[in-house]
């Protein structure tokens, strides 16, 4: 790996990474000040580049958004061997005409009452940076990766078979 990570401002790349790993780990920080991480289905990003979850208002990720509102989202797709991190700021509304623009019927499993349920919020995460890294999964590509770094000793570098980058949005 190279010795210093690649650093964007192209929010559009880090989006491009994660819009087909529908499930996040969004990890808060509870009253203990310990980390608590639970599964979230992503909604689209929204227009202003922000992910948007769909939520209970009286679960405990809202009582802890409000006491601090840093979170950390992890994506992970082991099969194409992506990898994503972010870290922003997250908020919790009701707006009824977003939550009929964000709903899918599986979302029923969670809100059985639909998309009127008035215990429906949604969870708004404003990103400030996330890092991503991206292996190509051919066999071809990893064989590649090993057979240089055993012929030149060296470690493969990002550019040989690796996409690995810092995006700082603010």
């Amino acid at each position: 790996m190279s010795a210093q990570t690649p650093v964007t401002n192209d929010l559009s790349k880090l989006l491009e990474k994660i819009k087909d790993v529908r499930i996040a780990m969004l990890t808060t920080t509870d009253d203990q000040h310990c980390l608590h991480s639970r599964p979230m289905f992503t909604q689209k990003p929204d227009a202003d580049g922000s992910l948007l979850f769909l939520t209970d208002k009286n679960s405990a990720k809202i009582y802890e958004v409000k006491k601090d509102s840093q979170v950390n989202l992890s994506y992970a797709n082991p099969d194409s061997n992506v990898y994503v991190s972010v870290s922003g700021r997250a908020n919790a509304f009701r707006d009824q005409a977003k939550i009929d623009e964000l709903w899918s019927e599986p979302m029923r499993a969670w809100f059985p009452k639909g998309k009127d349920d008035p215990q429906i919020m949604i969870l708004k995460v404003e990103i400030d940076k996330g890092e991503y890294w991206d292996t190509p999964s051919s066999l071809l590509t990893q064989a590649y990766a090993y057979a240089r770094a055993v012929v030149t000793g060296e470690p493969s570098k990002d550019d040989d078979v690796n996409q690995h980058a810092q995006v700082k949005v603010k």
